[in-house]
């Protein structure tokens, strides 16, 4: 828990119990390495089988499939111990699978499942998901990869843009055109990484370096027609009820990104002296730590609000959409002080708030764009 902060009342024994087997994960495999892995723009691939085997991949996912129990409180204390390391490319690689696989879990063959679920729940296979393409942006419903039916399988033409995992999945999650324009000509196909025809171009970005992000491209990639997840040409509904919870994901990773934040300010609020006294005992340095400590409490009453709605079967689009904006924004908010807060340090790479700061935009891009949530959040809210 973060000093000053108050615990969430919906944690109970088996989620801090579960929170400090995260704890201790992040302490030995993960801070006294994220520098170099965020330098080195990639971390070990074992690092899946070692999260794996704690748990941490499976949540939310069937148990016979080596999935773990546990509920989306479960999720947030993980996700609020992960981000202690300052690092949302790390995150977003390791987890991909959270929006890799559910569309298998959703619409793959029994036997698919069996047989590419349980190897990517043990951290032994990746995971990734491919929707976005060059021309397209977040407009799903207008994407131009086509995949034609052949016989028993799908001829795969076309090309997708920033995707995680892009370069090493070993299993990518693709949105195709089988059918006419819109979202009613739109399937999901599973592609394995070693197909024929399939290339992948690395990316480098502004911020979560040590995630690996690809431009796919397929040329005549053959899928076998067991790979179509869901029913022909109704794939656009499997892809954005992948979405629901990609957004709710995204604003736990903002909201512990931004208690980082914090805690980082406040150790050199409490530390650092300026003009005689610490940091901390000038008025207007307290004033901006209560300021961030405020969007905090505020993102995590939301967030809790939403989570627990969700658990009781609620699907609330328009809050999430505006759950993910407010998330983000607060995140904005809380890293951009904290570097100020820290003055030249913050400017520095080694210090927490500066890598989140890198980062903050692609919260405000990924999982539909701030501009795009708000349209639809007002759709769905009856205002358009």
């Amino acid at each position: 828990m973060l000093s000053g902060l108050l615990p969430s009342a919906r944690f109970d024994a088996d989620h801090d119990t579960f929170r400090e087997t995260v704890r201790r994960f992040v302490d030995k495999a993960v801070l006294p390495n994220i520098d170099a892995w965020e330098e080195a723009e990639t971390f070990p691939r074992e690092l899946y089988r070692e999260a794996a085997d704690l748990g941490l991949l499976g949540i939310g996912f069937p148990e016979e499939y080596g999935g773990t129990p546990g509920d989306l409180f479960l999720e947030l204390a993980m996700i609020e111990e992960l981000t202690r390391a300052a690092s949302g490319g790390l995150l977003a690689s390791l987890f991909s699978h959270t929006i890799g696989a559910p569309p298998i879990v959703a619409g793959g063959s029994a036997e698919l499942k069996a047989r590419v679920l349980p190897e990517i729940l043990s951290g032994e296979k990746i995971s990734a998901l491919a929707i976005t393409e060059p021309s397209g942006g977040s407009d799903v419903a207008n994407l131009a990869t086509r995949a034609v039916r052949e016989g028993d399988h799908y001829i795969v033409n076309g090309s997708k843009i920033f995707i995680t995992s892009g370069m090493r999945a070993d299993y990518i999650t693709v949105a195709v055109r089988t059918g006419s324009a819109g979202a009613g000509g739109i399937s999901v196909l599973l592609v394995e990484g070693d197909t024929p025809g399939l290339t992948r171009t690395p990316l480098r970005k502004m911020g979560w370096w040590c995630s690996d992000t690809a431009q796919l491209h397929f040329d005549n990639c053959r899928v076998p027609i067991g790979n179509l997840l869901g029913v022909e040409n109704r794939g656009f509904e499997l892809v954005m009820r992948n979405f629901n919870h990609e957004r709710l994901a995204l604003a736990m990773q903002a909201h512990g990104l931004a208690r980082t934040c914090l805690a980082e300010a406040v150790e050199w609020a409490t530390q650092r002296e300026t003009f005689g006294k610490r940091l901390v005992q000038h008025q207007v340095v307290r004033q901006k730590l209560v300021a961030m400590a405020t969007r905090i409490e505020a993102t995590r009453a939301l967030l809790e609000d939403l989570m627990r709605r969700m658990q009781a079967g609620d699907s609330p689009v328009a809050q999430l959409c505006m759950l993910k904006n407010f998330a983000t924004q607060g995140l904005q908010f809380c890293a951009d002080t904290a570097v100020q807060l820290l003055g030249g340090m913050g400017f520095m790479r080694g210090t927490k708030s500066e890598r989140i700061y890198r980062e903050v935009k692609v919260y405000m891009i990924g999982g539909g764009a701030e501009e795009i949530l708000s349209d639809l959040a007002a759709r769905q809210l009856g205002w358009a």
